[in-house]
């Protein structure tokens, strides 16, 4: 399954806790991918580069990418910054849904308050060099987990997943239910019910107690 209007509309609806809750099997960027601009609200198609000390290409990629993708970049083990405020504004103008990093990201003064998502591992200054062509379109390496061409990044301001385009059908619909439920939960306790009216949490703690299989769950 693709990334159409339909499965794009439904996904802006959710949020990755909700996704998370609904597939304990999806890939989590690691914490260190850490958001630099000014927002976080991500969905796209991972369009993959992968980069030793070198950030030609990421020229490369910039140039091939198409509109809505994400640009996921393996940076390789040499600590530098691999794009900056000039990537960001080409990601930009060329439609890009936004900018992943397993590297340095540099100019913050501009990235800070920049629209497009970005997420980069750190913020460095120094560049390496562009003598290399990279690696476009492989399997890459970023925040810990493999990430291939043409799978769905979805992201917020708690983190980062990736999504298999086969998968998104039946996770979306359980993140629905998941959605759904907790909004019932939100509304009762803004109503004044308290969290165990609310939570098996008396059962559930009575069976624990009894080494009984159990579950805590939402009750209304």
């Amino acid at each position: 399954m693709s990334l159409t209007p339909e499965i794009a509309a439904r996904l802006a609806e959710l949020d990755t806790t909700a996704v998370t809750d609904a597939d304990k099997s999806v890939r989590v960027l690691s914490p260190r991918t850490a958001l630099r601009s000014a927002n976080g609200a991500m969905l796209g198609t991972a369009f993959t580069v992968r980069c030793e000390g070198d950030h030609f290409g990421i020229v490369r990629a910039l140039e091939q990418a198409a509109a809505g993708d994400v640009l996921v970049i393996e940076g390789g083990r040499h600590p530098l910054a691999y794009a900056g405020e000039i990537f960001a504004k080409a990601a930009m103008a060329k439609g890009l849904a936004g900018i992943v990093l397993d590297g340095g990201y540099r100019d913050l003064a501009y990235v800070k308050d920049c629209p497009l998502p970005i997420y980069s591992t750190y913020v460095y200054p120094k560049t390496g060099t562009t003598r290399l062509l990279g690696e476009i379109g492989a399997t890459v390496t970023v925040g810990g987990v493999a990430v291939s061409p043409g799978e769905i990044l979805l992201a917020d301001d708690n983190g980062v997943l990736v999504l298999e385009p086969d998968t998104l059908d039946g996770i979306i619909a359980r993140a629905e239910q998941i959605h759904a439920a907790e909004a019932k939960v939100l509304a009762k306790i803004e109503a004044g019910a308290g969290i165990g009216e609310v939570i098996n949490s008396a059962e559930h703690a009575a069976r624990l107690t009894a080494g009984e299989e159990t579950a805590l769950r939402f009750t209304v």
